[in-house]
């Protein structure tokens, strides 16, 4: 019974505070974005306070150096991005009309279909309305955005808060994590507190080491097109590294992205293969030393689930969904793996048979396992180890 009302309880929990995200949504944006920078500068706020350093003062510099990257970095690719953007709408009509007079006679012979009833350039006049029209692409969004009293309300309201909620999480985070932990029933501390490690380290390698990731490929790819040439490495290098969240989506969709603008520009099959070049090195990077050294295997998320997590969170809580879709997953993930411990070492799964205990690195194997080698064994060795969940304490 006490299961059941705990279960009940959780649940009833989860779904208020999903029914909060989605009726608040429109105002979380600065929160959520605050608690991420947060998250992000609380390991370097703990290591100035170490070093002797008060609480405030080491959220004082972080917050600034925090401040002085994102600022260099918007001064610094913004421009670039928004020259980009404005030629690559302002000259895609033609890039439309050379893709399908050199597609087409190849589609042609292969499959017997003629792409020419499509009418590319047509359709990309059509898609791009106004903004084919606008020189000045900041201008235009600028414009665009002053049309909307609320709208324009909403970003200097998220620009405004962003760093006041950032600056005091930040300097209040271990005295709030302190709190939560004041408030957790003492009869299940210690499971507790082992999940909220665990999920912990699955956020730290999504946020800390994924996003660093995503960033890094960004620049390599950018700076590796520039080098050959590429008008549009930028927007192509910043789509690869968003899209790298996804394993090999970046890979695949900026290689493709490159080729036909590489293609389109120089009009010969040398810069292609450069363009090859520079995203098989980008794999390189990304596999042997960057995805291992900064995120290791501690996520664990299948590409399919990512995929999934990201439409769903769009879908259901619009853009703070999406911020927060992998975050939760991954924290999901934690929480799948646990339930599937107490799954395989329950009288039920077992039967007969004495339960036998479990640690949540154990779970992947144990799925592997056959239910006779599950239940025949009673020791497992796990790499890495992590800390034995006490079920007296449930």
């Amino acid at each position: 019974m006490n299961v059941l009302i705990n279960s009940l309880v959780g649940l009833s929990l989860v779904g208020l505070v999903a029914v909060s995200v989605s009726l608040l949504g429109p105002i979380l944006t600065p929160f959520f974005l605050g608690a991420f920078l947060a998250y992000l500068g609380d390991p370097w706020v703990d290591r100035f306070e170490a070093w002797g350093l008060g609480r405030a003062l080491s959220a004082t510099l972080v917050f600034a150096l925090i401040a002085a990257v994102l600022l260099a970095a918007l001064m610094l690719f913004l421009p670039l991005l928004a020259l980009e953007l404005s030629e690559l709408l302002q000259g895609l009509p033609a890039s439309f009309l050379w893709l399908q007079s050199t597609l087409t006679p190849l589609v042609a012979d292969w499959t017997g279909i003629n792409l020419q009833v499509l009418n590319l350039k047509g359709l990309a006049q059509n898609f791009l309305g106004e903004w084919q029209q606008s020189s000045d692409i900041m201008g235009y969004l600028l414009g665009q955005l002053t049309q909307s009293g609320l709208a324009i309300f909403g970003s200097l309201m998220t620009l405004a808060l962003t760093p006041v909620v950032a600056f005091y999480l930040m300097r209040d985070w271990d005295q709030l994590l302190a709190r939560l932990d004041q408030l957790i029933p003492r009869s299940q501390i210690n499971v507790v507190r082992q999940l909220t490690a665990a999920g912990d380290e699955m956020l730290a390698a999504f946020i800390r080491g994924q996003f660093l990731v995503m960033i890094l490929l960004g620049i390599f790819y950018a700076v590796g097109l520039g080098l050959v040439g590429l008008d549009m490495a930028l927007i192509i290098g910043l789509v690869a590294g968003l899209a790298s969240i996804v394993p090999y989506l970046g890979f695949i969709l900026g290689l493709l992205l490159a080729t036909i603008a590489a293609a389109y520009q120089f009009q010969d099959w040398v810069h292609p293969v450069y363009v090859l070049t520079v995203f098989v090195l980008g794999q390189i990077l990304e596999g042997s030393l960057l995805t291992p050294w900064l995120v290791g295997d501690r996520i664990g998320l299948h590409p399919v689930a990512v995929i999934f997590a990201v439409l769903a969170g769009g879908q259901l809580f619009g853009f703070i969904g999406v911020l927060l879709a992998l975050p939760v997953a991954a924290v999901l993930m934690v929480l799948v793996r646990y339930c599937l411990v107490r799954y395989l070492s329950s009288g039920y799964y077992l039967g007969d048979a004495d339960a036998v205990t479990f640690d949540q690195s154990e779970a992947g194997a144990a799925l592997e396992a056959l239910p006779a080698e599950a239940v025949a064994s009673e020791h497992f060795d796990p790499d890495p180890p992590v800390p034995t969940v006490d079920e007296s304490t449930l």
